[in-house]
């Protein structure tokens, strides 16, 4: 799969850099005049110093926590959104509630991007078993699939029998929907005796594509790929398609868009390759999020895909980043972790361990020292219940011990004892 959507996929990284911060100091001043809740969060801060990804750091992360207490003062959107984008538009809500706007654009999702490259071309048929109540997701794919030149059928959800008559009727060559609904409309096509071998390409997200259910489904005609998107942001990063119909490594990072991985709890970045907390800045005129947190974990790969596309890679998703847990009857959130690795700077990382010792809850502090460095353990077990209010033991590891997985605070307790 050697073609790209557009040239823009191919442009040098330090080329891409350059553009998205050429262009976000002009989209931030824009922005906030006319989203005054985006004003008031980013108050103070000079849209104009916003030139790299060190200016852009410097902002606090927003979380979908603080956008769902803003929209219930001041529903539906708090002021984030762009008042003229919404005429003629769609409105979306997603659990939470959180309200979305769609905007205006043909493909305000950049979904074409994904179906592009994973070899869906103008004059297939997408079979769209998305959702298309209340939520974006449906929406989403419908727009791009239809972008690129593609018939769309908008199948939703349910109806497994309807669906497969459907299919067998129009014979898509794309399924578009969750990983799992493929496998439902096979085995009843299956069963009923329909013929559903005009799927060759299938699209998915919302949900995880396990490898065994990937081969299955190779075994059975249909490539699989995935791709990773929100209601906020559209399609993040989407998996592209190999010579033989294998996946390429890792997620290409979508165009127009700003990825960081931070470590949960604050907004410092991490090294390539650790696992962290998305955090997004997108460049659509419709909803301008500056640093909205996904609540997602992801790790960003190196190199290039193997496909040409020359965007960031990340491993796509890897959990949730939401560590916040009760212990004792109090919470304990992972910037109060960080907090406490901040004041003492000999500390690499760390991991609150949260267990039971019979009906007593009980915290272990694992801690990774820096290179050369001697780590108190009584000091820190001190700044732990300073800023915690909680006590814990600490426990130095060594180095690189460690698992890469993100977690901040690992629950160990067994609910089912």
């Amino acid at each position: 799969m050697a073609a790209s959507y557009d040239e823009a996929e191919r442009r040098p990284q330090e080329a891409r850099e350059a553009d998205l911060f050429a262009r976000l100091p002009q989209f931030v001043a824009s922005a906030i005049k006319y989203a005054p809740g985006l004003a008031e969060w980013l108050k103070g801060v000079d849209p104009a110093s916003l030139t790299s990804r060190e200016a852009l750091q410097r902002l606090p992360i927003l979380h979908k926590s603080d956008l769902m207490e803003f929209q219930a003062k001041a529903p539906p959107f708090a002021g984030f959104a762009n008042p003229e984008q919404l005429r003629g538009g769609r409105i979306f809500m997603s659990p939470g509630p959180i309200w979305e706007p769609q905007g205006l654009a043909d493909d305000p999702a950049q979904a074409a991007r994904a179906f592009y490259a994973v070899g869906v071309r103008a004059g297939d048929i997408v079979h769209n078993s998305f959702s298309y109540h209340m939520t974006p997701g449906a929406f989403m794919m419908d727009h791009g699939a239809r972008a690129l030149g593609c018939a769309v059928f908008p199948a939703g959800t349910g109806n497994t029998d309807m669906q497969v008559e459907a299919a067998a009727a129009l014979k898509p060559t794309v399924y578009c929907g969750t990983p799992d609904f493929l496998k439902v409309l096979l085995d009843r096509a299956a069963e009923t005796g329909k013929d559903l071998s005009s799927f060759k390409i299938g699209l998915v997200s919302g949900g995880a594509l396990f490898p065994s259910l990937r081969s299955e489904y190779f075994e059975r005609g249909v490539r699989v790929y995935q791709c990773y998107a929100t209601a906020e942001f559209g399609v993040i990063a989407y998996e592209s398609a190999a010579e033989d119909g294998s996946p390429n490594p890792g997620m290409i990072v979508n165009e127009n868009l700003i990825v960081e991985i931070v470590r949960p709890g604050t907004g410092d970045p991490v090294p390539e390759g650790e696992v962290g907390e998305l955090v997004v800045t997108s460049l659509n005129p419709a909803y301008p999020l500056v640093r909205l947190s996904t609540g997602d974990l992801s790790a960003v790969l190196p190199g290039r895909s193997p496909c040409g596309r020359t965007g960031m890679r990340i491993k796509g998703w890897m959990g949730r980043a939401d560590q916040r847990t009760k212990v004792k009857g109090m919470f304990v959130d992972p910037k109060q972790i960080a907090e406490v690795l901040a004041r003492h700077p000999e500390l690499k990382r760390g991991r609150l361990v949260v267990g039971r010792e019979g009906a007593r809850d009980v915290m272990t502090f694992l801690v990774e020292p820096g290179e050369g460095a001697n780590v108190d353990a009584s000091a820190v077990e001190a700044t732990l219940r300073d800023v915690t209010k909680l006590g814990g033991k600490v426990r130095p590891v060594d180095p690189g011990s460690l698992p890469n997985d993100g977690k901040v605070i690992s629950d160990e307790r067994d609910y089912a004892a």
